[in-house]
């Protein structure tokens, strides 16, 4: 049941997307258009991991004050958890929104909490850099503000893994897209690749076929199966 959970795709991925990208409003000035992406995608990872972690916070406090004293902790972590990543810092979005004289060194903190796993996905985005520029333009509160709303809200219960992939890919997109590229021209979308997959393979035989591959570079396919490649352009 749970794989068939994972497996759903929604039907509002271009309008959840919308609404996160929305947040691009209150860095007008101080982030030219192309440089939104650099502040909405790590939030976007970051409050994914937030709203999953969520309903076990209290677990994974608990579970840190028994065991912090130990060398190895990540396994007792991850089982409250109930994922392969944890976060171990006392704080949470409410949290930081509670104290915002203090919200670039709280947020710090709660960075700092996630497990190494975490934190190499975050290091790919040069996040602290970026976080120094919404603290000297004061949009940091309100970034985390806005992704802690209710339009904001990532958690599994609502959004599947898949549902998140596609938002992800929708807001990587806008992103490429910002920088004056035609559209697509980083990003090609999963659904196409479906629709090129099946039109190329409609008219091939596979009874007597072994594995099948198909290639995709820009517009240009190649199917190939056993010793005879079959080409399509779209």
């Amino acid at each position: 049941m749970l794989n068939d959970k994972i497996n759903v795709v929604g039907t509002n991925i271009a309008e959840k997307a919308t609404m996160i990208w929305n947040v691009a409003d209150m860095l007008r000035g101080p982030f030219k258009p192309h440089e939104y992406g650099l502040v909405i995608l790590p939030m976007t990872v970051v409050k994914r991991f937030h709203d999953c972690l969520l309903p076990t916070w209290q677990a994974v406090q608990d579970t840190y004050d028994k065991v912090k004293h130990l060398a190895i902790i990540d396994g007792f972590l991850t089982k409250a958890s109930g994922y392969q990543f944890y976060n171990i810092s006392k704080f949470t979005f409410d949290k930081l929104m509670a104290d915002p004289e203090n919200i670039e060194a709280n947020f710090r903190d709660y960075l700092a909490g996630f497990s190494g796993n975490v934190q190499d996905v975050l290091s790919k985005f040069d996040f602290d850099t970026v976080i120094r520029r919404m603290v000297e333009s004061n949009t940091l509160y309100l970034t985390i503000k806005e992704f802690n709303s209710p339009k904001g809200y990532l958690g599994p219960d609502k959004i599947s893994a898949v549902d998140c992939g596609y938002i992800f890919e929708d807001l990587v997109r806008r992103f490429s897209e910002s920088f004056g590229e035609e559209a697509g021209a980083h990003f090609t979308s999963r659904d196409i690749i479906y629709l090129m997959t099946d039109l190329l393979l409609s008219d091939a035989d596979l009874t007597h076929a072994g594995n099948v591959t198909v290639y995709e570079s820009k517009t240009r396919y190649l199917i190939q199966f056993n010793d005879s490649p079959l080409r399509g352009v779209a």
